[in-house]
């Protein structure tokens, strides 16, 4: 059994809860429908049972036990995730995709803090910041040159509903 240190464990749960807050305001600030609070406790959550898998695990090795836990975070995050996305006021349209996607990613970030992982959890959240940044203007770009239709992955566009004629 492997037991960490106070300050070991402050900074796994609270890196983990900043990568969470840190993507969660990029969605505050566009307006989106998850954003810094849940996805710093989706972060901080995570981490923290990963933390107490890892506590009963020989040090550096993850355990077939650690392992569930770490599966059963990303199934329960999926349910989180389809919150997200589906909304019975929009007619059931799906939008909110990218929110999704960032609240698996502050999962997974949560659980890189909780076994440790400080480069992986650098890197992820370095690349997740740059598609969050450029991602739009790349795929508007991408679009124009391609001749696509941005939203609707170059089929046809929905009709628009208005008045009666």
């Amino acid at each position: 059994m492997t037991a960490l240190d106070w300050p070991e464990i402050i900074l796994r749960l609270g890196v983990a809860t900043l990568a969470g807050c840190a993507i969660g305001l990029n969605r505050d600030l566009h307006g989106k429908p998850i954003g810094l609070k849940t996805l710093g406790i989706v972060g901080l959550s995570t981490a923290t049972v990963v933390l107490l898998a890892v506590q009963f695990a020989e040090a550096g090795k993850i355990t077939d036990a650690t392992s569930r836990v770490i599966q059963g975070i990303l199934t329960g995050i999926g349910f989180l995730g389809a919150g997200v996305i589906v909304h019975e006021s929009d007619r059931f349209r799906v939008r909110g995709l990218t929110s999704a996607a960032c609240t698996f990613l502050a999962a997974c970030l949560g659980i890189a803090c909780g076994v440790g992982q400080w480069p992986i959890v650098g890197t992820a959240l370095t690349l997740a910041f740059l598609i969050l940044t450029v991602g739009n203007r790349t795929e508007h770009w991408l679009h124009r040159m391609l001749g696509g239709r941005h939203g609707t992955n170059g089929a046809e566009a929905p009709p628009q509903r208005g008045p009666p004629e």
